[in-house]
């Protein structure tokens, strides 16, 4: 009888008044008034947590090294550890926030990486260090791809240039923020506050997590059975992979037994892994989203990103420190004029994105970019912080010119239920393509540094009249000091020899820059493959 009722003519229907309407959402599912600014601004402040604790460390690892009795091999585990944990998590993140729901995702990772941060910073011995700062990077991985996919859940494609300008802010300048940070807290407080200063920033968080994001609705992810071996596979292949780009060089690569069985783990548990997601219904991570060219193409794009975004700022910091001899303190502050450029950009860009071809934008900014690798690829021994200056900032200017506009060719065309998905497979090619450039760029710097110092030495020979004065020349400045023949020619030949080695390093640092430019050029192509922006509907699938 109720069935036959509910399918008749007069079917009773419950009018839908004016105040029942929800005031946070419209029609079309996207977040209205000042809550979505709330939201963007609550998951940005985890993300930029997440970014800054990549790179936070890396100024304080010999005051740990000192600390806790490490040697420099094991005191590299507190970088590798957080790193090997995030590229795992990254891709799982949209299974994870659709099987326990967005909301309660997000703020368990927050809460995991506030507790983790606490652990860090307690740590007594190397051990606990690790493992704390593996947590850390497994709840700081949940952070960053589901903050971007959040965001393009909440802004209509309208108004996703602005939204995700204030996510990328955070992504740009945090790389740069951390070293500054960093060196700013283990000069003066000592190298436990780097993470300490994590708690009250993570509860901040925390709090305007349960408060602004929207509650998480049903979700049939939660009756269907886990891919566990999906889960297993990915842990192994991105594994194997990271651990192997992190300390190829410092093994010397394919010489190491180790670090070969690394390369064949990844190889051929990412080859099972694929075929085991492929053939299973419900898989932990949906590659079937990569028949979205502009996905697949911006993932790319962001490998190549990450190598120049990351590569960039290892290369510049560790000249300063290493041939200028800055601090750290002083090497943060080099960047932060970068930085700073980088967010006022990503603000203005952000009005503008929409209204321009992304492809324009992401051209002019890998132009620009590689143009300014050339620049800084004319260093010398003498090169000071006025002629890095205006380098960094421009690098940091169009750097965005590329950031935002490939994320919204990207993923702003994907339909809704593929960018949870989508996020996750571009945020884990760009950490894994930073991972890349460092392992290219610190093999490149050690082997070309050894060629210049061979070719330099060519040059410095007992049969050359040049030398032999130069020789001369620094022994007799050195006896002029008091010392006898013997020790002056010693601190002579001392001295020739630190010469061509910072000669070689020198030269060695423009050859990395000028490779970085041309990983830039190379990429132009790319751009052929790429969607105009944000749209409403998705591109063709092949």
């Amino acid at each position: 009888m109720k069935k036959a009722f509910n399918s008749g003519k007069f079917k009773k229907v419950k009018p839908v008044l004016p105040q029942e309407k929800p005031s946070e959402s419209n029609e079309s599912g996207y977040v209205t008034g000042s809550l979505k600014w709330a939201i963007a601004f609550t998951v940005s402040l985890g993300a930029i947590l997440e970014v800054i604790d990549t790179s936070i460390v890396n100024v304080a690892l010999n005051d740990m090294q000192a600390t806790l009795g490490a040697t420099v091999s094991e005191i590299g585990w507190v970088v590798t550890g957080y790193a090997i944990a995030n590229v795992i998590l990254i891709p799982l993140t949209a299974w994870l926030g659709d099987y326990f729901g967005r909301k309660r995702y997000f703020i368990f990772s927050m809460v995991g990486f506030t507790i983790a941060s606490v652990m860090c910073g307690l740590a007594p011995n190397l051990n606990l260090l690790i493992i704390s700062r593996i947590l850390q990077g497994l709840c700081g991985g949940g952070l960053l791809a589901k903050a971007q996919a959040i965001l393009f859940e909440t802004f209509p494609p309208s108004e996703q240039g602005i939204a995700q300008a204030v996510f990328g802010v955070g992504v740009i300048a945090g790389p740069a923020i951390g070293p500054t940070l960093g060196g700013y807290l283990t000069d003066g407080l000592g190298w436990r506050w780097i993470f300490f200063v994590n708690i009250p920033f993570g509860i901040l968080a925390i709090i305007m997590s349960v408060i602004f994001l929207p509650k998480d609705g049903q979700t049939s992810k939660q009756h269907q059975a886990v891919d566990w071996w999906g889960i297993a596979l990915l842990a192994i292949a991105v594994g194997a992979m990271q651990t192997f780009l992190e300390e190829g060089q410092t093994d010397d690569w394919f010489d190491s037994g180790f670090i070969t069985a690394l390369a064949v783990t990844g190889i051929v548990g990412l080859g099972l892994f694929i075929w085991r997601e492929l053939a299973i219904k419900n898989p932990a991570v949906n590659l079937r989203v990569l028949r979205y060219r502009s996905l697949a193409a911006g993932s790319l794009y962001s490998g190549i990103l990450g190598m120049g975004l990351y590569g960039a700022l290892f290369a510049v910091p560790l000249f300063a420190q290493s041939v200028l001899h800055f601090t750290a303190t002083q090497t943060g502050l080099l960047l932060a004029p970068g930085a700073l450029a980088s967010a006022i950009v990503m603000v203005l860009l952000g009005k503008i994105s929409g209204k321009v071809d992304s492809r324009i934008l992401i051209g002019i900014g890998a132009v620009g970019t590689a143009l300014t690798m050339l620049q800084l690829s004319t260093i010398t021994p003498q090169t000071g912080t006025e002629d890095l200056f205006i380098p960094l900032i421009w690098r940091g200017a169009f750097t965005v010119l590329m950031f935002l506009p490939l994320s919204l060719a990207t993923l702003g065309s994907l339909p809704r239920e593929a960018i949870s998905a989508g996020s996750g497979f571009y945020n884990l090619t760009r950490q894994l393509g930073g991972s890349v450039g460092i392992a290219i760029l610190t093999t490149l710097l050690a082997r070309r540094e050894a060629f210049h110092r061979e070719d330099l030495l060519s040059y410095l020979t007992p049969y050359s009249n040049e030398t032999t004065q130069r020789l001369d020349l620094l022994t007799g400045a050195f006896q002029n000091k008091g010392m006898d023949l013997t020790t002056a020619h010693q601190q002579a030949l001392a001295l020739l020899n630190q010469t061509v080695n910072t000669q070689a390093a020198v030269l060695s640092y423009a050859d990395i820059f000028r490779f970085v430019a041309l990983v830039f050029f190379c990429s132009l192509p790319l751009l052929f493959f790429l969607g105009k922006g944000a749209g409403k509907n998705a591109p063709p699938a092949h």
